[in-house]
């Protein structure tokens, strides 16, 4: 009972903090995940996101990433053009009731 697998890490004092997993031989996919995500580290979608507040149209190119599922080549890309797309809807909703109140009192004057 006592016995070691050659499967098992070592967790003797030594060993611990020396080494660490670099693949997991399971799910070989993962090993994708080791590289830094582009645009500084924070993916495309964060950085959408962020650019976005200076330039808008951004945000709809991030939207069409979302849609076209681009973060199937990288799921850590969800969260971030989710979130621009997210934020391109809400800004259309807005310039939709800025320009509809805009040409209300442009009609009554």
């Amino acid at each position: 009972m006592g016995e070691a697998h050659s499967d098992e890490f070592c967790q003797c004092q030594g060993c611990v903090g020396k080494y660490s997993l670099l693949r997991d031989e399971e799910n070989p996919r993962l090993a994708i995940f080791e590289r830094r995500l582009p645009c500084c580290g924070c993916g495309i979608g964060w950085s959408s996101f962020l650019v976005g507040f200076v330039c808008p149209l951004i945000w709809y190119f991030a939207a069409t990433l979302y849609c076209c599922k681009y973060y199937n080549r990288d799921p850590r890309e969800r969260p971030g053009l989710a979130a621009s797309a997210v934020v391109a809807l809400i800004f259309t909703v807005l310039a939709i009731i800025a320009l509809s109140v805009t040409l209300i009192i442009c009609a009554h004057k």
